[in-house]
């Protein structure tokens, strides 16, 4: 069996597109967004998480930008009747620094209407594309590399059109989230496990007694056997039915090619939009090995019982 975060590509950075609607380049269309900004409204959501508004509020005829203000680690955002364009302002209630914050988004699998781009100082970075069935896919960025543009698609027909997502602030704890979501299949360095145990939101010793892929999500389903239960959120992991042990599940990415197969594993990871997600997963004797090291040279971030 291969090990659960064998490598993976790392895949390139965002790339700067053209706009499908006009297919002018799309900082073309930074200085119309400036100039309609004099004018956008600004929205503010009554919860200050989530936001819901129709785009037939506005004059169908008339090209305007919506500012919208959200306060909250987590909410959705749904527009239905998209025209003209939005501006998703995330400005979260916390002492931490962008720098510290990722924002994750998670498209509706009904949504439609509108392109979702990456804005910051000039560049419009495309997230989702209209019409992308494969849309139910994350976006995570930086807090500090930008916020989010909505563009309305011109469409003959709005009726039946809604644009929506959800979203998510995660605070980077000494960027192993950067890691866990931007490369979930590479193998963790020892620091990266040590850092693991200690923040992650489910810590477990276990098997992977089957694991379930769902080509259409490009996803994998682990089903853990869990020996020993260190830490979890949510209820993860719950008592087995033969009354030994804890069982539950995790997700990760198809093309991390998880097994199953034999031997003890720690696995660790993180709740996102609502999910068990698997983060750094070590053979356990493996992190035996390294916490054992950690712990003579006096370097272990936290103590956690290894036998």
């Amino acid at each position: 069996m291969r090990d659960p975060a064998p490598a993976v590509r790392r895949s390139a950075g965002p790339r700067r597109m053209r706009s499908p609607a006009s297919g002018q380049p799309l900082t073309a269309l930074l200085p119309l967004l400036a100039a309609l900004l004099g004018g956008a409204g600004a929205q503010y959501s009554s919860d200050l998480c989530n936001w819901k508004a129709s785009g037939l509020t506005h004059e169908l005829r008339r090209k305007e930008v919506e500012q919208v203000y959200l306060r909250c680690s987590e909410g959705t955002v749904e527009w239905m009747y998209p025209t003209g364009a939005l501006i998703v302002n995330l400005q979260p209630n916390t002492f931490l620094p962008p720098r510290h914050l990722t924002v994750c988004i998670k498209p509706f699998k009904y949504s439609s209407g509108a392109n979702i781009y990456l804005q910051k100082t000039g560049e419009l970075n495309l997230l989702v594309r209209d019409g992308d069935r494969g849309s139910g896919r994350v976006q995570c960025f930086g807090l500090e590399k930008g916020g989010l543009f909505v563009e309305a698609t011109p469409q003959q027909d709005i009726s039946r059109r809604t644009t929506g997502f959800q979203y998510e602030l995660m605070s980077r704890r000494m960027g192993l989230d950067l890691h866990t979501l931007s490369a979930p299949c590479s193998p963790c360095s020892h620091t990266e496990v040590l850092l693991a145990v200690c923040t992650s939101d489910f810590v477990v010793r276990g098997s992977i007694q089957d694991v379930t892929h769902e080509p259409e999500r490009q996803e994998s389903t682990i089903h853990l056997r869990v020996s020993r239960l260190y830490r979890q959120k949510s209820r993860v992991f719950r008592p087995a039915a033969e009354g030994a042990g804890w069982q539950g599940h995790v997700r990760t990415l198809l093309e991390c090619g998880v097994r199953p197969g034999p031997g003890d594993f720690l696995f660790t990871g993180y709740m996102h939009f609502g999910e068990a997600r698997l983060g750094c997963a070590p053979r356990f004797k493996d992190f035996q090995r390294m916490y054992k090291d950690a712990e003579e040279r006096g370097l272990n971030p936290c103590e956690v019982g290894t036998e």
